[in-house]
């Protein structure tokens, strides 16, 4: 396993950290079994591990803590977020000082820990001063519950304008952006990357494997089963009546063959990608099972010669999303009307 700086922060994390997000009710309901694939994950050398508080509604931070008793706390670099609704009633979510302060004491129950490597505000928020967040989450630094903090899914713009306010406001700077990113949605190359790399950002990117796309199950041609795994949680994604899945059906395929004439599975060859750009720190891999984690810890001895990623880009042009990474979220700017529509009595007006 190699290590990188996270950013500038001094913190050296494995290029491979291992998500969590599939423990739990949404994934792995077996709690010992989870907390087997950590205790693996940590003895193959990962020490990174990323959760966040609203997976399977505090559960999976729950499992992680209890993987990381007696002894191994020490050893691994803890993330987890704060943003999307934790229960009902108002006021339970966002990226408000009042919420992270108490969303914070959650995590670090659920974890068993006092203290947090890295805090990430799960998503954007514009109901939210960017200066407002800044300020908290530095608060939670200078108190030691927190060690740093960043974002996770911002837009380039956003990432930016967090910078501007930090420097304007004299308030501490995200630290990391945790961005979508593998062979078949390739867009933050655009804008994204670029950004964090000028900002001196650690990048842990999530989703090498498509959503599942790229998990060697899905070819051209073949039926797709919507009703198990990654599939039936995404059905849009994978339904072959839907515009665009086509494309990335075909592209698989050809991935597929590009990673049988390398001597590498197509899971193998989609978790070595991402680390080969000069902006990425880590890749997240988020296992659901042991075997999952054997067969994505093969592409953390996998080197990509230059050959391979040229034909590659042949496959998806550099910058090109074959489908929208984030697709189970949009931003308020688009599904909100108020956000996008003048009140009927403003319209005539010009």
């Amino acid at each position: 396993m190699n290590y990188r700086s996270l950013g500038r922060t001094g913190i050296e994390v494995s290029v491979h950290c291992l998500g969590t997000m599939m423990f739990g009710a949404v994934g792995n309901k077996d709690h010992d079994d989870c907390v087997r694939i950590v205790h693996a994950a940590l003895d193959a050398g990962i020490n990174f591990v990323d959760t966040a508080d609203m997976y399977s509604a505090g559960e999976s931070e729950e499992i992680v803590g209890k993987a990381l008793a007696g002894g191994r706390r020490d050893e691994v670099v803890l993330a987890t977020k704060v943003h999307f609704p934790m229960g009902e009633g108002r006021n339970r979510s966002g990226n408000s000082r009042r919420w992270i302060v108490r969303a914070v004491e959650d995590s670090l129950r659920r974890l068993g820990t006092d203290w947090i490597d890295l805090y990430q505000v799960h998503r954007p928020d514009h109901t939210t001063d960017i200066e407002e967040t800044l300020g908290a989450l530095g608060d939670l630094v200078r108190d030691g519950k927190i060690r740093a903090f960043g974002c996770s899914t911002f837009p380039a713009e956003e990432i930016a304008e967090a910078h501007h306010v930090a420097e304007r406001r004299a308030l501490p700077r995200m630290r990391t952006e945790q961005p979508p990113y593998s062979i078949l949605a390739r867009g933050i190359e655009r804008d994204v990357l670029p950004v964090a790399r000028r900002h001196g950002m650690g990048v842990l990117t999530w989703s090498p494997l498509a959503s599942g796309f790229l998990s060697g199950r899905y070819r051209p041609g073949a039926p797709v089963d919507l009703t198990s795994g990654r599939a039936a949680l995404t059905p849009a994604r994978f339904d072959q009546a839907v515009p665009g899945n086509a494309a990335k059906l075909e592209a698989a395929g050809r991935l597929i063959e590009l990673a049988d004439s390398i001597g590498c599975t197509l899971p193998e060859l989609a978790v070595a990608f991402p680390t080969v750009h000069p902006a990425v720190t880590s890749v997240i891999i988020g296992p659901r099972t042991m075997d999952q984690l054997r067969s994505l810890l093969g592409g953390a001895a996998l080197t990509l010669d230059d050959a391979t990623l040229d034909r590659i880009d042949e496959i998806v042009p550099p910058g090109t999303n074959l489908y929208r990474p984030d697709g189970v979220w949009n931003p308020p700017a688009l599904t909100e009307l108020a956000q996008r529509r003048r009140p009927v009595t403003e319209r005539a007006a010009g």
